[in-house]
């Protein structure tokens, strides 16, 4: 318990919290320096001490850390042990020059705080069962503060304290005890920040007596009291305060033992340098010596506030922290412990200050090895464009990132249109071999539509992977120089048609079918091909324009093709060449059969029949096929009717309705 707040497991509580500090400042005026709930605690006991805590010092007739004896401290409540510090016959110290009588008991609180504060440490040194001393060091130990007390009553300075040494022993000495440590905590917290605004000849005393206690203390014990004074925010404020009102050498010990605590690290060779400045303080007079040793507190206090990485310095300025530590090459940091501070950190400050160097370079490595290269080309994206930007994105754009990003699945399109259009050419041979292991279809096609942006390049780039023996990478390349607007000089895609895939052949006959001078030899080739799928790819260019050389193979194929879509496709290409070779194959398809008497019968209807009519239809001025036309026209079907004669057959339908 301290005045305004509480010290709860190591961690003080905020001091403006009014519910809270009226709780601390009620158990401060009852002479209560700590409280440990024991496991088994009943809700009786604990009514009952809040019932007698309730009730104020003042209206008592006792404090209650005054009225428990050490006998009885907990024959009250066997799970709620009490720890008093018993401020019943404390005079603080009177300033000589301030004129008695006429200040009030608020003032005269606030002038004498720093030795009640500190008498307050003492006696909570020794407030406890054994404080590991020899009982001779305890007897002097409370002498001297009775001493104090003494002169204290009697409103005179003197030289008579608590020996700080011989307090340091007992909090050295003392077994390990969470309330015992946190009551020294508590103590601790509030004479630092008394010290931080507190002047005066009380100030003073108190300030050497906190250095040499601090000094004395062991680097265990200190990291034992750090470690229970708070988080690192509460640690910090700490840290400032005594920075501001102790001597250096206290100073610096404090923060190392900070430095030890799990959350925070400061570089050794850094508090070597400021030992090293404060002894050159140490070394001055007067004015000198006053402005050195500020110079050294006011860097320790702006390390703290800015105390939130694991080691804030950069490569470059550990080794010339070294260098100004220390000539001895083997105390050089650890390799793990060089570049703690987060590299998103430092790729946001270069962008802020426009820097660059060795350090930017490890974070960026950093960032994209840990899988950040998301965040790192979204936050270029959004700089302003500079020397910085140029030289992050130098490093990012690079063939093994983008290889790295094509690997994942599914794939970030999003990424990769980031990437891709910075590098250039330099992204063709990524794309290139992602495309030879890609099985997926959709992620396949969109990597070919990104790669072939990139210009006539792909294509040579293309035709070098085509000695590649797996039949997908050669149909995965001749996809792409067939998605290119020209084909690379020199490449002839003929040799490709005769690979056994049929998936390889048929992009080998789109760039065929795509030149002139090939154009009708990949028609008579794909004619002829087992495969329907290119069958059906000839016939559909040939429809664009027919060759005359293709129409025997396209009217074998009308007759006698394999499927029934082929047969008819293949007539619709006969109807639209205009050629009169291929009128014969249609007039087989067409004419009329006699029957037994001697009577014109049009065939059985089927499928090919009415598309042949269609198609004859091209024919009309042949008298043939007017003939089989009109024969046709005049049929009681509707349907070959209708494909005699287009969309005459409509009229001729719908006439008697209209009659």
């Amino acid at each position: 318990m301290a005045r305004h707040q509480l010290v709860i497991e190591g961690v003080a509580t905020e001091t403006k919290n009014p519910v809270l500090k009226d709780l601390a400042g009620r158990l401060h005026r009852h002479h209560l320096g700590a409280i440990t709930f024991s496991r088994g605690v009943e809700g009786s006991e604990i009514l009952d001490f809040l019932a007698r805590v309730s009730i104020e010092a003042d209206h008592s007739e006792k404090p209650l850390g005054l009225a428990l004896s050490t006998d009885a401290r907990s024959a009250s409540w066997p799970h709620i042990r009490l720890y008093p510090l018993m401020y019943d016959r404390l005079q603080l110290l009177a300033d000589t020059n301030a004129p008695q009588g006429e200040e009030d008991q608020e003032t005269r609180t606030q002038r004498t705080r720093a030795a009640q504060l500190w008498i307050g440490m003492a006696r909570a040194a020794l407030a406890s069962e054994g404080s590991g001393l020899p009982g001779a060091a305890v007897d002097e130990l409370t002498k001297n503060v009775e001493a104090m007390q003494t002169a204290a009553e009697k409103d005179e300075h003197d030289d008579v304290a608590t020996d700080p040494a011989a307090v340091a022993s007992a909090i050295e000495n003392h077994p390990r005890g969470t309330a015992y440590d946190q009551v020294i905590v508590g103590y601790m917290l509030q004479i630092a920040e008394e010290l931080r605004s507190a002047g005066g000849q009380e100030a003073i005393a108190l300030r050497n007596r906190m250095s040499k206690l601090v000094g004395t203390l062991s680097d265990s014990t200190l990291h034992r009291l750090m470690d229970m004074g708070g988080d690192g925010i509460q640690r910090r404020k700490f840290l400032l305060d005594a920075s501001q009102g102790m001597a250096m050498d206290a100073v610096i010990d404090l923060v190392r033992a900070a430095g030890d605590t799990k959350e925070q690290t400061v570089s050794h060779s850094f508090l070597r340098m400021l030992q090293k400045l404060a002894r050159h303080a140490d070394a001055s007079t007067g004015a000198r010596q006053e402005a050195a040793e500020q110079g050294v507190l006011d860097q320790v206090a702006e390390l703290i506030r800015g105390w939130s990485l694991s080691d804030p310095n950069p490569d470059a300025y550990r080794l010339a922290l070294e260098a100004l530590s220390t000539t001895n090459p083997l105390f050089a940091v650890a390799p793990e412990a060089r570049f703690a501070p987060e590299p998103r950190r430092i790729m946001e400050m270069a962008l802020e200050v426009g820097a660059t160097g060795d350090a930017l370079t490890r974070a960026v490595d950093e960032l994209i090895t840990k899988g950040q290269i998301k965040w790192l080309v979204k936050t270029l994206d959004e700089a302003v464009r500079g020397d910085v930007t140029e030289s992050v994105w130098t490093q990012t754009a690079t063939p093994d990132r983008l290889s790295g990003v094509l690997k994942e699945e599914p794939l970030d399109a999003e990424l990769v249109d980031a990437l891709v259009p910075r590098m250039g050419r330099g992204a063709i041979d990524p794309l290139l071999d992602t495309l030879s292991e890609m099985e997926s279809e959709t992620t396949r096609r969109a990597l070919m539509d990104r790669v072939v942006k990139l210009g006539p390049d792909v294509g040579v780039a293309a035709v070098a992977r085509l000695v590649d023996e797996r039949w997908y990478v050669k149909r995965n390349m001749l996809k792409i120089i067939g998605d290119l607007k020209l084909a690379p000089p020199g490449f002839s895609p003929v040799e490709y048609f005769q690979h056994a895939e049929p998936r390889v052949r048929r992009e080998a006959l789109r760039l065929m079918l795509r030149d002139p001078a090939l154009r009708e030899r990949a028609i008579l080739l794909a004619l002829g091909d087992p495969d329907e799928r290119t069958v059906r790819t000839a016939l559909a260019a040939a429809q664009q324009g027919c060759p005359p050389t293709a129409i025997p193979l396209i009217a074998s194929c009308a007759v006698s093709g394999a499927t029934l879509d082929l047969r008819q496709t293949s007539i619709r290409v006969l109807g639209s060449s205009g050629q009169r070779a291929a009128l014969d194959t249609l007039l087989v398809l067409t004419a009329p059969r006699r029957n037994f008497f001697g009577f014109k019968r049009t065939p059985p209807k089927r499928p090919e029949y009415l598309t042949a009519l269609s198609a004859l239809r091209q024919f009309g001025d042949d008298a043939r096929a007017r003939a089989i036309l009109d024969h046709a026209a005049a049929s009681k079907d509707p349907e070959i009717a209708q494909a005699a004669v287009g969309k005459r057959a409509s009229v001729l339908m719908t006439a008697p309705v209209d009659l």
